[in-house]
């Protein structure tokens, strides 16, 4: 599977990459979401940190999917091994809100903001290159199979590691940016910029 149109015309959501597969997030990926979102180190750029008790509830937004499935979550699983490894996704970024607006994510179009790319990663799977993997084949699926034009990102300025992602993925300083009340560092990349990096000689060095 290879995150192209199956021939019934329906977009395929799961995706390969060399080391990794990316599937939609499902209600039996809760012991994953227990594991990022109640881990303090995890957690210290995202935002509070939750209660195990209260992962079950939130599931039903985490699972959320619009726009043919284009938009939401995916986890991260090893394709030798199955473990898996965190989640990374396409959501609507949120401005004067402090949390992503899940409502938004509902029925065939596109949500009316800004997508924003991000991951979470499991502690035990930093450092081995999947944020950036797994971000670049979103990036990818989003302007191959999705109507997507342009992808934001924003981070908070004292996570050089993830702005760093961000760049190798080939998004460029947006400057400062409004988003979950407040101003962050910001990111984008176009559909036009994107393919431009695809020829001979244009990609990262």
């Amino acid at each position: 599977m290879n995150g192209s149109e199956d021939k019934g015309g329906s977009v395929i959501l799961e995706l390969d990459t060399e080391r990794l597969l990316l599937r939609p997030l499902t209600h039996d990926d809760r012991d994953l979401c227990v594991e990022i979102g109640t881990d303090p180190d995890v957690m210290q750029f995202v935002g509070p940190v939750e209660k195990p008790e209260r992962i079950p509830a939130l599931m039903h937004d985490l699972t959320r999917r619009c726009a043919e499935g284009c938009i939401g979550i995916w986890a991260l699983v090893g394709r030798e091994t199955g473990e898996k490894f965190g989640t990374v996704f396409l959501l609507p970024m949120a401005v004067e809100e402090p949390d992503t607006e899940w409502h938004l994510i509902d029925g065939s179009g596109l949500p009316d903001r800004e997508i924003e790319i991000g991951y979470h990663l499991k502690k035990s799977a930093w450092g081995q290159g999947y944020a950036t993997e797994a971000a670049s084949r979103l990036i990818r699926f989003a302007f191959e199979q999705s109507p997507l034009d342009e992808i934001v990102a924003v981070v908070d300025p004292e996570n050089t590691a993830s702005a760093r992602v961000l760049q190798k993925c080939g998004l460029g300083s947006a400057g400062p940016t409004r988003a979950f009340q407040t101003t962050l560092p910001g990111f984008r990349i176009t559909r036009r910029e994107w393919a431009d990096r695809q020829l001979p000689g244009t990609g990262p060095t």
